[in-house]
């Protein structure tokens, strides 16, 4: 029995070592993701911090060489850069707000299994998640509405995602069904069962699904591209690739302030950091709803 029980403890001890070594070995391969993938961050944040000489020889790497403001300094004191980086952050909010109650008003419906025509609904939504008329239509369509140049054109044709009404919607579903039962019973109807059962158990699929729109609208710029010509409505991303398409064009650059290639170096790389980093310190502020199964325990007996 004595010898039973040292060989049991041998092998636990074999097994927690052997756990250990397998838990060192993620967190190596976590520890080089993360190295590479805050290389080229950290690469841009050094040149935007370092002086014209050593970008033009290119003798900068991942620490700023010959450290000076005077990028941050221009951006900053440039009312183009400024006003087109709060007109980004309000858009993203805006667009935020519109586009997650567009998901919740269309994935609430379609759990009620006795709303009439549901799966023609369901058809109709996903068929637009697969087809599209394509980009000529799509503009004539704007233009027919007289939304071209306008804010709206950055906000409606984008304010519903049909993939993540579908991870709203499979969330829903999962709410226990004797929850919405019993809401009823106390006679709660659809709206107030929505407001206070689904969307309370619902926290971390909507900050999910919110910073989805947030990224997808603060990193977007295609659409303005296509559709606006007023500066004014120009969010920072596509200000960002203005620059980077035009700085080395020396007419372009007498316009924009880049007197040599240098400062239009400097310039681009603290232009994209005012563009990545609001949205990377939305991240961890978030990071704590990213936990499912909130409704575990919501049901007991």
């Amino acid at each position: 029995m004595q010898k039973t029980k040292n060989t049991k403890l041998h092998d636990g001890m074999i097994k927690s070592r052997s756990t250990k070594i397998g838990d060192w070995i993620i967190v190596g391969i976590c520890c080089v993701l993360i190295f590479i993938c805050l290389v080229p961050l950290l690469n841009v944040l050094a040149r935007s911090l370092s002086s014209t000489e050593y970008l033009i020889r290119n003798e900068v790497l991942l620490w700023p060489k010959g450290f000076n403001l005077d990028a941050y300094t221009t951006v900053l004191g440039d009312q183009k850069y400024t006003h087109s980086l709060v007109f980004t952050a309000g858009l993203t909010v805006v667009c935020t707000v519109i586009s997650m109650a567009m998901t919740v008003m269309c994935a609430y419906p379609l759990i009620y299994d006795n709303l009439r025509g549901r799966n023609f609904f369901n058809g109709f939504v996903l068929f637009t998640m697969y087809f599209s008329a394509g980009t000529i239509p799509h503009y004539l369509l704007l233009k027919n509405l007289g939304m071209l140049n306008t804010v709206w054109v950055l906000i409606i044709p984008s304010c519903l995602s049909v993939y993540n009404m579908i991870i709203m919607r499979s969330f829903f579903y999962g709410v226990p069904d004797s929850l919405r039962e019993a809401a009823e019973i106390d006679g709660a109807g659809p709206i107030r069962t929505l407001v206070q059962i689904y969307l309370p158990l619902s926290t971390s699929v909507m900050a999910t699904l919110a910073l989805f729109y947030a990224v997808g609208r603060w990193n977007g710029f295609s659409d303005a591209l296509l559709y606006v010509k007023d500066t004014d409505l120009y969010p920072i991303q596509l200000l960002l690739y203005n620059i980077l398409q035009n700085t080395n064009s020396i007419e372009i650059g007498t316009q924009e302030g880049f007197f040599d290639p240098g400062v239009g170096e400097t310039m681009k790389m603290a232009t994209v950091m005012f563009a990545t980093v609001p949205i990377l310190i939305v991240y961890p502020w978030l990071q704590r709803y990213f936990v499912t199964g909130v409704t575990i325990g919501a049901v007991k007996g």
